[in-house]
């Protein structure tokens, strides 16, 4: 995968019908497991069109959060009292 490819992947999943969202400003998740289990099979295609993305972290990271797409950390712990 290439940085100018983070809006199209991104846009992929949501169309899969998974909740791409970022997790503080280190990491990110694809959706809950129920919307994954669901969506395996577009996923895996996704994953064939794209491939490795690991190293392209802080910039999906980074634009998820320019989206709104994202939650903080602190406001997990907030969530859980």
């Amino acid at each position: 995968m290439q940085a100018e490819q983070i809006p199209a992947f991104v846009e992929d999943v949501i169309k899969a019908g998974c909740d791409i969202c970022a997790i503080g400003h280190g990491r990110y998740v694809l959706g809950e497991i129920e919307e994954l289990n669901a969506a395996r099979e577009e996923l895996a295609r996704i994953n064939e069109v794209y491939g490795d993305r690991d190293f392209l972290l802080p910039e999906i990271v980074s634009y998820l959060r320019s989206l709104g797409r994202y939650l903080d950390v602190g406001s997990l712990d907030n969530a859980l009292d």
